[in-house]
């Protein structure tokens, strides 16, 4: 089957009857359930955009000939990397770049381990030829994926096999001859109830020993497999009007807990089984992070682009474009989106061929932008609502401008340099769902999170930056000031 439209990926949500429970019920239809349709929707048009545009969203299949998605695409030019980012731009420019777990994200994680799979056959060859397979077939069926990472928060002081229940995470239950039981729980899935199947990531940073083994885990399998349940938490979505709520009405991904409860996965399914150090070292040693990192900047330029967009539109609405300190708050964010494009080009432009033969964007590039954008994405939605100020509560619904006995009196008093009232306030209720809103303080703590713990993430990144040529470049500079060193032998 090649690229899917819109009407075929909800209809295999349809069909597959997902294990997905929210609000403590188990969910029939997700299509239709008030916490899920309106962003499956959103995610059915993503698809069809792959066929409305096909010249930039689909590509030809070595395997099949087939069109299949460009976001599956293995670059192999530094031109093939930038086909591949203008598509992923298209898909993030339909959200604002809102969606943080578009298909994309995975398509490029799969399509890494896929052709670097090597690094898998250290256990068994095998894995390796699981891993080559399941990138054909997530290309020639355009799977979608959800992932899941890391273990439950129970006592980070302590190693799984510490804990005091140390069956709580997922692990590894027994082998058959043909496939493998797991049990356990592990967080967190984003779009967990309204993609095909899931991704389970091997967790990194694990110390390697036969007592983390039962934890080193690498394997997928379709959402509905018996066992398999998805908690999600409260959804965002509170089915207002998009016109009240027009980010958290179409793109609240949801995020749900997962828990496989003695789940069987078959051989051919899994990728890691046993061994944390092949688990350390996947996403570095196949590129996966590297691809993975490309996406998410890609992503985060168009979502910069947004955010300084609805400012621009704010500060013009209100007439306080002019004044020096608000210029330079706008300014904070034209800064930021230049330097994300900086950190791309670079990326593209020095992007080199692996030992497999694909071209690998810059990673010192990607690894800047992925560990400067959580800290500076706080600031940029601080900058939106400072600027907003009371503009982001005084904000009423649609509703009251349709009352006949009020909707006038709102009309005019809510009115912008520009703008009606009825204008404004539906910019500024943007505003509020991208900053103040419960979809919107997500966004934020997502970003932040994105990649993991960004103290962490700066802590390994330190720890990996070559630093002795800078210290060789000052040591050099002392050596060359002239200086008459005294005898110290003598005193």
């Amino acid at each position: 089957m090649p690229a899917k439209t819109g009407a075929e990926y909800k209809e295999r949500l349809r069909q597959a009857r997902n294990n997905v429970y929210i609000h403590g019920e188990r969910v029939e239809d997700p299509t239709t359930h008030p916490a899920f349709k309106n962003v499956i929707d959103s995610m059915a048009n993503l698809y069809d955009l792959q066929h409305e545009k096909p010249e930039k969203m689909l590509y030809t299949s070595p395997t099949t000939g087939d069109k299949v998605g460009m976001t599956f695409y293995r670059p192999q030019t530094i031109d093939d990397l930038i086909k591949r980012r203008e598509a992923i731009q298209e898909w993030a420019k339909t959200s604002g770049g809102m969606l943080g777990r578009s298909p994309d994200y995975l398509n490029a994680e799969v399509m890494a381990m896929g052709v670097a799979n090597d690094l898998f056959a250290e256990d068994d060859p095998m894995f390796a030829e699981n891993a080559k397979n399941y990138y054909d077939y997530a290309r020639e069926n355009d799977v979608s994926l959800t992932h899941t990472l890391i273990h439950p928060q129970v006592n980070r002081q302590k190693a799984q096999h510490e804990q005091k229940d140390a069956n709580v995470a997922l692990h590894l239950v027994e082998k058959r001859a043909d496939g493998i039981i797991v049990d356990g729980a592990r967080l967190l899935a984003t779009q967990g109830g309204i993609t095909d199947e899931i991704l389970v990531f091997p967790s990194t940073v694990k110390k390697s020993g036969e007592h983390d083994d039962p934890y080193s885990l690498a394997f997928v399998v379709p959402n509905n497999t018996p066992g398999l349940k998805y908690i999600s938490r409260e959804s965002f979505d509170y089915g207002k009007s998009e016109w009240d709520h027009p980010l958290s009405s179409r793109f609240e991904e949801g995020d749900a807990i997962v828990y496989f409860d003695n789940v069987f996965v078959p051989w051919e399914k899994v990728f890691v089984c046993g061994n944390s150090s092949i688990c350390n070292r996947t996403f570095l040693e196949t590129n996966a992070v590297v691809h993975m990192s490309h996406q998410v900047v890609s992503k985060n330029v168009v979502k910069t682009e947004f955010l300084l967009g609805v400012v621009l539109k704010l500060m013009d609405a209100i007439g306080i474009d002019q004044f020096q300190h608000v210029q330079d708050k706008g300014t904070e964010i034209m800064l930021t989106l230049e330097t994300m494009k900086s950190h791309l080009f670079r990326a593209e432009h020095n992007a080199s061929l692996d030992k497999w033969g694909t071209m690998t964007p810059d990673f010192e590039a990607l690894n800047a932008a992925r560990n400067w954008y959580p800290r500076i994405y706080p600031r940029l939605v601080e900058i939106l609502r400072i600027l907003g100020a009371s503009g982001l509560m005084g904000i009423p619904t649609e509703e009251d401008f349709h009352n006949e006995e009020i909707g006038h009196l709102v009309n005019r008093g809510l009115q912008a340099k520009n703008l009606e009232g009825y204008e404004r306030v539906k910019l500024f209720r943007l505003a509020w769902d991208l900053t103040m809103s419960a979809f919107g303080s997500r966004q934020m703590h997502y970003e932040y999170y994105f990649f993991g713990d960004p103290i962490k993430m700066g802590m390994a990144y330190f720890d990996q930056f070559d630093k002795e040529p800078y210290k060789k470049y000052v040591e050099d500079f002392l050596d060359s000031v002239k200086t008459s060193k005294p005898d110290f032998t003598n005193i």
